[in-house]
């Protein structure tokens, strides 16, 4: 099967994916699904724990695909998943300034960007999903945003919105 290359055109998809490999277990996860269609009891078994929260993240940083595997006669069907990129292109230009505020707020404990997370997950959840709107109501560029969106487990950037993921919590198995 071909692989495909994730093309980069905006700094703040870097947060999920920096995020991501930024973690020994979520590599390891992603190696393995690189190289094979796998179920989440098979994923389980191969990290020897619970596998959900890490499909979770692969699948918010857009890395993650999945179909259904073909039970045996009497079985019931299982999900299984596979890494959707096997290359990634960059091609972006932004100031040093939002780079840079981009990668803080990637690496900084979950405590330090949780108020930021919290009132923009309001400020959403409240109606004011545009981009522009949700910039002149922070005071923020949108850079900082949509950083600050991709890095929140419940929200999500739809172009030049943002709306709340419903089913947060997706059962994996």
């Amino acid at each position: 099967m071909g692989k495909r290359t994730r093309i980069i055109n905006d700094p703040s998809y870097l947060v999920p994916l920096l995020r991501t490999f930024g973690s020994r277990t979520h590599k390891r996860i992603f190696d393995a699904l690189s190289n094979k269609w796998m179920t989440r009891t098979e994923i389980d078994e191969f990290i020897g724990s619970d596998s959900s929260k890490n499909l979770h993240i692969l699948k918010k940083a857009g890395l993650l695909e999945s179909q259904w595997r073909v039970p045996e006669s009497g079985q019931k069907p299982s999900k299984e998943y596979h890494s959707s990129y096997s290359k990634v292109q960059v091609n972006f230009q932004c100031s040093f300034e939002d780079l840079s505020d981009i990668i803080m707020l990637t690496f900084k404990p979950y405590e330090e960007v949780k108020d930021a997370m919290d009132e923009l997950e309001r400020l959403v959840e409240e109606g004011n999903t545009s981009m522009s709107n949700l910039t002149r109501t922070l005071n923020r560029n949108p850079f900082y945003i949509c950083a600050v969106a991709r890095r929140s487990e419940r929200l999500s950037v739809m172009g030049q919105r943002l709306k709340i993921i419903e089913d947060v919590e997706e059962n994996y198995d």
